[in-house]
């Protein structure tokens, strides 16, 4: 299972959890197109994350 606010750190968006967590609670990170502010949120295969332009889709659990 991923959380959010790794996901991001993994994908290169923030540098550490505590920028994540500001990227996330500024409203404008979308989960499946909706806004998410919750920088623990589980992320499953087939999620689609979208951020300033940039969309990725979950394509594995991570443990």
């Amino acid at each position: 299972m991923m959380i959010l606010n790794t996901f991001l750190k993994i994908q290169g968006v923030a540098s550490s959890g505590g920028e994540a967590k500001q990227i996330i609670r500024s409203g404008k990170v979308l989960y499946n197109g909706v806004v998410e502010m919750r920088n623990k949120k589980q992320l499953f295969p087939g999620d689609k994350i979208e951020y300033e332009g940039s969309v990725w889709i979950v394509q594995e659990e991570y443990q």
